[in-house]
Order: structure tokens, then C-alpha cells, then sequence
């Protein structure tokens, strides 16, 4: 198997997130999938061996609650130490049966927990140095970490059980749980017990101290691991960008020079399926057969090619500068295009086209090719709509919506508002029929307005401010993909107009514009209807007059020592003067401070006014 090295980049494409503008989900998403956790290497020392088992933990403070360790059925180790291992047969046996389990299978935390001893070899506790047993155990795997940890089954429940089934210590090492019944594992803010070392500490103190020991002794340092793993990059398929490998029996595996890239696929008629489970590229000799470019000998193509992620991860990058010939595209073009200014996409490529295609760009940054780091300025996602049963709409559940149903019934237009209506953008969500039909009856409401237009030409001066309104809320709605609070912006719009008999023309044409992105042949049909003979579509957007959101009366609070004892309607942008006599004037204040003495009286303009009394 080939693989691209993502793991070099962890560390990259977590700091590149800063430059990604997201909503939390989705750098959550990335961060869970790169999986950095900090800790320790700690090394312990095999009995009667020089060879260590190193191992990884998040917690080096609990290192003296280590009783046991366990290696991944993979480790080398057990190759290794074959001659020394008492019970080999029994430890092949067991590996045997763990090749036949998955990944899942093997880590699932409520699965009975299985493993065997591996007798004859031991390891030592490196801060005590109390020899402890090793376990072959499915649970552990060779592609994470180490391929070994050390078991603290007081402080972790799949080790505590894995202790009590097979009789081994269990030794607490911080204080506050009771571990004759199960392992207490709410430990982050714990004081360390029974490990002279570091007695007495916390956790944070504990932590510092014992990597700082480990590294003065020379068996451990600070690190850091990923869960993220290398990028499996071959597929045994046609159709795909050819790996430029070159298998020589004399000079072993020899890159294609670069002078010879790039390599292409041969073109054939029909390509068949081998029966051994390679390509078809391995079926077509001409293809296969080549020379050595270190020998000139005989020798064979790679005849895997690379997984459709390989292409995706790059393309974008290509459209800056299509044509030319000489590079992936010129500095100056990257410069200009660079970055992708809004990506959006679905969450299931959040971990997967969203980390290769950073990946990609940060290696190709690295050796000078792009000019910008990361290679989305945004990344979106949108959520998707589930059956009316809240499940994922599929032919066998018979949960289908068919939106040509719903076209010949309610109108195209109908089916974008409701869409766009149905719910947040970004989350899932039930199809609803009434949800269909009242964003029918919402459109209906804007056609039956026409005949109610008048040929004003601006807007009626009691909608003005309300008009500006939702053109600043909608034009923000829609900027930020929150297309339900828009529509609802406008609904309530209409339902302002409908407080009149006449509306004008500018304040009808200005609700087709902002409807039109939405429900565009309804609005272009209006537009028509009110004698025009271009398209709405190439009208300017509305933009809104921000000296018209201001309202013309505000609700002034009137409070006596910080209570509040009256609210008034009044004017805008009164002085304070005129705002303390209306509060003075007030019946309601008048009754909380006759016969006191005012001490002062506080004005916040368009807001309140509170008088102090004793």
C-alpha cells in the first residue's frame, strides 16, 4: 500500500484553522478528526532485555497506578521475543483470531474484553521499578500511538475490567473514588496518592513533575500524538491519476523522473477486471512493461492509481490558470484568484475533501508551488432534508419526497421558499406538506397585492422605516446563509403591507427584489406585470438607508433610586432637559417622590431617566 504522509501535517492543519473562517461545528469536526493529544513517551524497560516498550499516555502522572501493559496482537515485539515466549503457540492462536476483526469491533468500548499473558517476558515500572506483566490484547492498535500502553486500572474502566477478569493489581493513584467497586476516572482535578514521586500534587503540578523526571532519567519526554493516520493513496482500479512508480528487479522501486511526468492512462476500448484483485491497468501489457530508469533494464509499472480525492484535492487551484502549459498556474494568477473565497459543502466532507485538500495545498506551499497556505477563505456546510419520519430520505425506507409532485402542484417557487424556509441552513430537518403550503399561501399573498399598487414612486412614508429594516436584515440573512430569518423578514413585511389599502410601487418592486433570489419566477412575473421590459434579475440589489432605521418615538424608562416606576412613548432625540421634565411630569413619579428631596436625576438619552431621592 502506498500512503501520502498526512501525519507530518497534524500539527499544520490545526494551526492553518485559524485562517479558515467556519461556524464551530465544522473546526470541531477537524480537530476531532486530527485527534492531537498531549502526554508523554514513556519508556519500560523489558526484564533481562536492553529493548524498551515505549508507549504513550495523556496522563504520565498516574504512572505509578501502572500494573500491567498490553501490545497491539501486531507488535513487533512478539516476533521479536518468540524464542523467549513460553506460551508462542497460544499467542499466535490469539492473533490469528484478531486478524479476522475490525477495526470497530476490536476498540468498541461495551465488547467483552479478551487477551492473554504473555509469559516469559516482563517489563519494568520505570519510577519503581516493580516488574509487571504484558498482555496481547485486540483492544490496542499497532496504527495508534505506540502500539502499547500502560494499564492505571484504577483510573480507566476498560482497564479495571480487563484487571478484575484476569486477577491483576489495581493500585489508585488519585484520590476520591471508591475502586473496590469500579475505576474513578473523574480525574483531571485529582490529588495524587501512593505515588511517592509526586504525593500530595494535582494533576497539573503531578503532570509537569514527572515528564520533567522522565526526561532528566532519559525514559520518557513531553509529546504529542494524533489519531489522524497516514492517507492510504492506492486503488486497484482504471480510472484514476497513475501512481509513477517503477518496479526494477535489479534497482528495486524507482520513481518516474520527473522529465518523464506526467504518466497517463492508456487509452483502450474496454478495460477488464484481473483475477487476482489488481487494476485492470495490470491486464494491458503495453502499459505495464517498460524500461528502468536508473538501468535501462526490464522492468514494471505500479499499475494501482490514486483515489478520487487525489484530483479533488487540487482542481480548484487549476482554474486560476487553465492554459498554462509551463506550471500549475502562475504566482501572479494565485495571488489574484487565491484564496477560494466561500466552500461549501456537505458535513461528510468536513473530514475528508476539507482535510486533503489543506493538506495538499500546505505541502504544495511548502516547495513554492501555491503562494497562499491555506487554500479556503470559508468553509459552510449545509444541513440535508430528512423523510417526514426524521429519517434520511431513502427508496427503501419509502420516505422519498418527489419534488416534481410537488412542482406540478404548488409551483417551482413554492419548493425553493419552503426549502429555504424549512429550517436553519447549516442543520438537518424533517420534510413537513403544511410547511408546503404555507409557504404557498405566503407567495399568494404577493400576487394578490398587485392589483393594490400604486404608481407612486416611493416608498409610503409609514413603511419607510420598517422597508429599510428588513432590507438590512435580509441582505445580512443572506450573506450569512440564514436564508429561514429572511424569508420570515419579508413574510412580515407583507404582512405590514397588508395594514394598508395601497402600497406603492417602490414599496412593492423593493419586496420582489429582495424575494427574487428566492422565489425568482413569481417575482420576474410580477415585475413584468408592473410594466417592465428587463429582467429583475439585472436590477441593482436594495440597499437600505441607515438614516431611516432610526425610529421616530422610543420607550423612555422612568425609575426613582434604580426601581422602576413608570415607561412613556416619546419623541426621538429629545435633550435631556425635555426627557427630566417629562419624567418629573410623570403621575406615576410624582406619587414615589413628593415630599422627598431630589438628589440628582440621571439621563441616558433615548433610554431613561433616573432620579435619585432621600
Amino acid at each position: 500500500v502506498w500512503f501520502l504522509k498526512i501525519t507530518d501535517y497534524a500539527e499544520k492543519l490545526l494551526e492553518g484553522l485559524d485562517e479558515l473562517e467556519s461556524n464551530p461545528r465544522i473546526r470541531m469536526e477537524q480537530e476531532k478528526w486530527i485527534g492531537r493529544s498531549s502526554g508523554a513517551h514513556i519508556n519500560f524497560k523489558i526484564s533481562n532485555s536492553d529493548k524498551y516498550l515505549k508507549v504513550f499516555t495523556t496522563r504520565p502522572d498516574t504512572i505509578y497506578g501502572a500494573t500491567f501493559m498490553v501490545i497491539a496482537p501486531e507488535h513487533p515485539y512478539i516476533e521479536e521475543f518468540k524464542d523467549k515466549i513460553e506460551n508462542i503457540d497460544e499467542i499466535i492462536s490469539y492473533q490469528e483470531q484478531a486478524k479476522l476483526k475490525t477495526e470497530f469491533e476490536r476498540i468498541e468500548l461495551a465488547k467483552d474484553k479478551t487477551g492473554v499473558e504473555i509469559k516469559g517476558i516482563k517489563a519494568r515500572n520505570p519510577v519503581n521499578n516493580q516488574e509487571i506483566p504484558i498482555f496481547i490484547s485486540d483492544y490496542v492498535m499497532i496504527t495508534y500511538g505506540t502500539g502499547a500502553i500502560m494499564a492505571v486500572p484504577a483510573h480507566d474502566t476498560r482497564d479495571y475490567e480487563f484487571a478484575q477478569k484476569y486477577n491483576l493489581n489495581i493500585v489508585e493513584v488519585i484520590k476520591g473514588g471508591d475502586i473496590s467497586k469500579e475505576a474513578y476516572t473523574d480525574t483531571e482535578e485529582g490529588i495524587l496518592v501512593n505515588s511517592s514521586l509526586i504525593d500530595g500534587l494535582n494533576v497539573g503540578e503531578a503532570k509537569k513533575k514527572i515528564i520533567k523526571f522522565l526526561e532528566d532519567n532519559k525514559i520518557g519526554e513531553e509529546a504529542k500524538q494524533y489519531r489522524m493516520k497516514d492517507w492510504a493513496f492506492n486503488r486497484q482500479r482504471y480510472w484514476g491519476e497513475p501512481i509513477p512508480i517503477i518496479y526494477c528487479d535489479k534497482c528495486g522501486i524507482v520513481p518516474v523522473p520527473y522529465e518523464d511526468l506526467p504518466v497517463t492512462l492508456p487509452m483502450v476500448e474496454k478495460f477488464i477486471p484481473t483475477d487476482t484483485g489488481e487494476s485492470p491497468l495490470a491486464n494491458i501489457d503495453d502499459y505495464v512493461n517498460c524500461t528502468c530508469p536508473k538501468c535501462g533494464g526490464k522492468a514494471k509499472r505500479e499499475t494501482d492509481t490514486m483515489p478520487q480525492w487525489a484530483g479533488s484535492s487540487w482542481y480548484f487551484l487549476r482554474y486560476m490558470d487553465p492554459h498554462n502549459d509551463q506550471e500549475l498556474a502562475s504566482k501572479e494568477k494565485m495571488e489574484y484568484w487565491g484564496k477560494v473565497d466561500w466552500y461549501n459543502g456537505g458535513m461528510e466532507h468536513v473530514t475528508r475533501h476539507l482535510i486533503y485538500s489543506r493538506f495538499w495545498n500546505q505541502f504544495l506551499y511548502d516547495i513554492g508551488v501555491t503562494v497562499h497556505k491555506e487554500p479556503y477563505k470559508k468553509r459552510t456546510a449545509q444541513g440535508i432534508i430528512l423523510g417526514a419520519d426524521n429519517e434520511k430520505m431513502s427508496k427503501s425506507r419509502g420516505n422519498v419526497v418527489n419534488p416534481m409532485e410537488i412542482i406540478d402542484e404548488y409551483g417551482a417557487d413554492t419548493l425553493r421558499t419552503f426549502v429555504l424556509f424549512i429550517s436553519d441552513y447549516e442543520m438537518s430537518t424533517p420534510w413537513n406538506d403544511l410547511g408546503v403550503k404555507g409557504a404557498r399561501r405566503f407567495l399568494d399573498k404577493i400576487w394578490r397585492m398587485l392589483p393594490n399598487v400604486t404608481e407612486e414612486a416611493v416608498y409610503t412614508k409609514e413603511l419607510e422605516r420598517v422597508i429599510n429594516e428588513t432590507i438590512k436584515g435580509v441582505s445580512e440573512d443572506l450573506e450569512n446563509l440564514k436564508f429561514n430569518t429572511a424569508i420570515a423578514k419579508m413574510m412580515s413585511l407583507v404582512n405590514e403591507y397588508n395594514k394598508f389599502e395601497k402600497v406603492s410601487t417602490a414599496d412593492y418592486e423593493v419586496l420582489l427584489k429582495l424575494l427574487n433570489p428566492i422565489a425568482p419566477h413569481i417575482t420576474e412575473e410580477l415585475w413584468e406585470m408592473l410594466g417592465h421590459e428587463t429582467l429583475l434579475v439585472y436590477e441593482l440589489y436594495p440597499e437600505y438607508d441607515e438614516s431611516k432605521l432610526v425610529k421616530d418615538e422610543i420607550e423612555l424608562v422612568i425609575s426613582v433610586n434604580g426601581k422602576l416606576r413608570d415607561k412613556v412613548t416619546v419623541e426621538n432625540n429629545l435633550s435631556k432637559e425635555a426627557l427630566e421634565a417629562i419624567a418629573l411630569q410623570s403621575e406615576k413619579i410624582q406619587n414615589h417622590i413628593e415630599g422627598k428631596t431630589i438628589v440628582k436625576i440621571i439621563v441616558v438619552p433615548n433610554k431613561l431617566v433616573n432620579i435619585v431621592v432621600k
